[in-house]
């Protein structure tokens, strides 16, 4: 009997043993995943807090850049990518574009009323992205102040409370780009072909012939076609345009600007930035305005982390 308990109590200081060796693994592992938390916690808190100072030099850049001269164009700083910027356990990347660079789909309404001319530049740019007319109705709806669908296609409230789940339109300007993917007819591949061409501003904003694609230059500009909109954009990219009067002296026979649509200058500018700090990462946008700050710094209309 007495090798028989023995037995047992060797068995059973064995069990323990291992019961105890487990607990210690168990807590020890949970203290590495909880300090490994603690510290990606960390990591991500000062990666935030880089894409905010990230943001701060975009609005130096186009502080100094507005200073130095009122016509931008792509040959300036602010158009540079920001190579890798190393920072501590990491670096910081990013990007400056001008926003009146694209179309302002809020030109579309003017005083909760269709801007006709305006809705004529966006079906241009719709057909030559081949993109559905009807886009520009369900668009024009989704701004404007009335609740009466357009008759060539357009959808208000009827339509969106159909839905599952059901909501309204917003019967006021876009503030981001992003709010296309609520509006009918927008789906994920639309908004992928359109988004090079486009911005949501506020207010009407002019678009500027130093920094626009070929295919918005046709779009806003009366006759002319998209082959000659890319050899603007040629000579352009080699001596960029001093004024409009230059602008307008360069377009070919036939084509008219209208004064209100073009420009040499932009206020609205959208910064892109990426960190990455030891193992956390970060993304971010900022949209900045110039607009009545003088040479002073620009303002964040919004900013977005992704």
């Amino acid at each position: 009997m007495r090798t028989r308990e023995r037995g047992i109590a060797i068995v059973l200081a064995i069990s323990v043993v291992a019961m105890a060796t487990m607990v210690a693994a168990a807590i020890m592992v949970s203290q590495s995943t909880w300090a490994r938390q603690l510290e990606l916690t960390a990591e991500h808190v000062q990666a935030r807090a880089v894409l905010q100072a990230g943001a701060d030099w975009a609005r130096a850049v186009l502080s100094d850049d507005r200073r130095l001269s009122n016509v931008d164009h792509l040959g300036e700083p602010w158009a540079l990518r920001l190579p890798p910027m190393p920072v501590e356990n990491g670096e910081l990347v990013g990007k400056i574009e001008d926003q009146q660079g694209a179309f302002n789909v809020n030109n579309l309404v003017t005083g909760g009323k269709v801007n006709a001319a305006q809705l004529a530049h966006f079906r241009r740019l719709l057909a030559t992205l081949s993109l559905p007319d009807a886009l520009a109705y369900t668009l024009v709806d989704w701004i404007d102040a009335d609740s009466q669908p357009q008759p060539q296609g357009g959808a208000e409230d009827a339509y969106y409370l159909a839905l599952d789940p059901p909501y309204l339109t917003a019967n006021q300007p876009l503030i981001d780009v992003d709010e296309l993917a609520l509006i009918s007819g927008f789906d994920a591949g639309v908004r992928a072909r359109l988004r090079p061409y486009i911005t949501a501003l506020p207010g009407f904003t002019a678009v500027n012939v130093n920094t626009t694609t070929p295919e918005v230059l046709s779009a806003v500009i009366d006759g002319l076609d998209l082959g000659n909109a890319q050899q603007l954009v040629a000579q352009r990219d080699r001596t960029y345009f001093r004024d409009t009067n230059d602008f307008v002296s360069r377009l070919p026979r036939g084509a008219v600007a209208a004064g209100t649509d073009i420009s040499v200058s932009s206020d609205y500018f959208l910064a892109s930035l990426s960190v990455t700090i030891g193992g956390a990462q970060a993304r971010g946008r900022a949209l900045l305005s110039r607009l009545g700050t003088g040479t002073g710094w620009p303002n964040i209309i919004w900013r977005k982390y992704l």
